[in-house]
C-alpha cells in the first residue's frame, strides 16, 4: 500500500545521527552537510517506487553535490522481514550503481523515527542552517517512472534552496512503500 508523508514543516531542524555506511565508514550529519544545504533521503533496495526512480536519484544527487548540497541515503527497513534490504545487500547495490553519496543503515530505526520518515522514498531537503525547506517528491513518478521529460521537482527545489536558502512553497509529497518498522 502506498504511503504519502506529510507536507513540508518549513524551518524544522535536522536531527543529528551517526550511522554506518556501506563503505565501512560511520557518518554523522556534520560529515554529510554541504555548504549550501543537505538532502537526506530514506530509501531501500526492494521498494518498487525507489527502483523506478533510482537512475534519476543518482543523476540528481551528482548535480546537487556539484552545487554544494550534501547528499545521503538511509535505509531503516526491518531486514528480518525484508532481507533484500540487508546491510550486505545495500552495499552491493551502492557498489553496482556507483552511488556518489553514502548509503547508511539505520538498524535501530531511531533516525527514521527522529525524522518522521514515512515511506521510501522520503526526501528531506535542508538549507545551510539545517532548516527543512523541501519534503516533496522527486518528480511525477510512482511505481513506474514518469516520462523522461518530467519536471525535476526535487532537483529544482534543492537548487532553489542552494541559491536562496528557502524552498518552494508549493510541494507535492513523495509517495512510496511504508517504512518497514520492526514489531514492538
Amino acid at each position: 500500500m502506498a504511503v504519502t508523508p506529510p507536507v513540508c514543516d518549513f524551518g524544522w531542524s535536522a536531527p543529528g545521527f551517526s550511522l554506518p555506511g556501506t563503505d565501512g565508514k560511520t557518518y554523522s550529519l556534520d560529515d554529510i552537510r554541504g555548504p549550501k544545504g543537505t538532502l537526506v533521503m530514506f530509501i531501500c533496495n526492494h521498494c518498487p517506487y525507489v527502483q523506478s526512480i533510482l537512475d534519476r536519484i543518482l543523476r540528481d544527487a551528482v548535480a546537487l553535490q556539484a552545487a554544494g548540497i550534501g547528499v545521503v541515503a538511509i535505509s531503516a527497513n526491518d531486514v528480518a522481514d525484508y532481507p533484500e534490504d540487508s546491510f550486505e545487500n545495500m552495499g552491493k547495490l551502492a557498489a553496482k550503481r556507483g552511488f556518489s553519496f553514502p548509503y547508511l543503515y539505520d538498524e535501530s530505526q531511531d533516525v527514521a523515527k527522529a525524522y518522521g520518515a514515512a515511506c521510501t522514498p522520503d526526501f528531506f531537503g535542508f538549507n545551510a542552517q539545517d532548516e527543512l525547506q523541501y519534503r516533496g517528491r522527486l518528480d511525477a513518478s510512482a511505481r513506474q517512472a514518469a516520462p523522461a521529460d518530467a519536471k525535476r521537482e526535487l532537483y529544482e527545489g534543492m537548487m532553489m534552496v542552494a541559491k536562496t536558502g528557502v524552498g518552494p512553497r508549493d510541494q507535492i509529497p513523495s509517495m512510496g512503500c511504508s517504512i518497514k518498522w520492526k514489531s514492538a
